[in-house]
């Protein structure tokens, strides 16, 4: 064997027993669960008895006539498409303000930074007080100028808008972080070499900074979506997926399936379901996006 040989036969074997531990946790923590919630769903199992009834496919068959769970694949979508349309702007904006602004606005960093190192089950109870009909601060604050209670989140046609202004108010400054390490990965001296151009940082930023922030965008927008499709603290505490199932997504469905109902068989079910939703929607948005790039 050559010397080649021999190292390459090293770096396998180095690779392999420090990849091992990692691999072994993944197929615990990861690959297991998911393969036995796939085999739960064929049973009938109130999850804490030993009997399992086997079923076949019937709670698959379930699941596809089960309004209930379209509706809350329906809210998810909802809070899919608008944390998108607002979170990425948003957080884009505050990291060119900040880039643009230098040094003097580090305060802003922390301050705008606060509200992700918040718990959302910290930042769900908060609102869901903040936010109540009777004493809470918005009702509070329009009694002050002669208005009624506002019911926020008792209100079907108001409460998951609310609950999705929430969420934005708290996973923006992750975006933010996200963009302004986007940004460093542009060279000053692009900046500088517009600037003597004559650019102003209006256009040095629609027609130079914008296209190169394109792929860091993109990867937002994946991240977003797939952490949509998944809410489930936040919009737990604050409305437990009501009033009625106006809030409802599929992460809180399923959590009442297999922990309130007692149906665990079923709620293997809806956990596989939107497994399969977000894969889907997951490669389909990465397809669409990458569908401009040249091979």
């Amino acid at each position: 064997m050559s010397l080649y040989d021999k190292r390459r036969a090293e770096t396998r074997r180095a690779a392999s027993i420090f990849l091992a531990p990692v691999i072994i946790l993944m197929l615990i923590y990861i690959a297991y669960p998911i393969y036995d919630s796939f085999n739960i769903s064929f049973f009938r199992w109130n999850g804490i008895t030993a009997g399992r009834a086997f079923i076949g496919i019937q709670n698959w068959l379930d699941l596809m006539r089960d309004s209930s769970f379209w509706a809350s694949f329906k809210n998810n979508v909802v809070i899919m498409i608008l944390s998108i349309v607002i979170q990425i702007p948003i957080g884009l904006a505050l990291a060119t303000f900040l880039d643009f602004g230098g040094k003097k606005l580090n305060v802003f960093k922390v301050i705008w930074f606060v509200p992700l190192l918040m718990s959302s089950v910290a930042v769900g109870f908060l609102f869901r007080y903040a936010l109540a009909t009777n004493g809470g601060l918005i009702s509070t604050i329009f009694g002050w100028f002669g208005g009624g209670n506002i019911d926020l989140l008792g209100d079907p046609n108001r409460a998951l808008l609310t609950v999705i202004m929430v969420i934005c108010w708290q996973f923006i400054p992750f975006y933010m972080v996200y963009f302004m390490a986007a940004y460093t990965n542009i060279s000053f001296d692009i900046y500088e070499a517009s600037i003597i151009d004559g650019a102003t940082r209006g256009q040095y930023f629609l027609n130079i900074a914008l296209p190169l922030l394109t792929p860091a965008m993109k990867s937002a927008a994946i991240l977003s979506m797939v952490g949509s499709l998944k809410y489930f603290d936040l919009i737990y505490v604050m409305t437990g997926g009501g009033p009625g199932t106006s809030t409802e997504l599929m992460a809180t469905y399923m959590y009442k399936q297999s922990f309130k109902n007692f149906n665990m068989g079923y709620g293997s079910t809806v956990a596989c379901g939107m497994f399969i939703l977000i894969s889907l929607m997951a490669l389909i948005t990465m397809r669409l996006l990458n569908s401009g790039k040249e091979d």
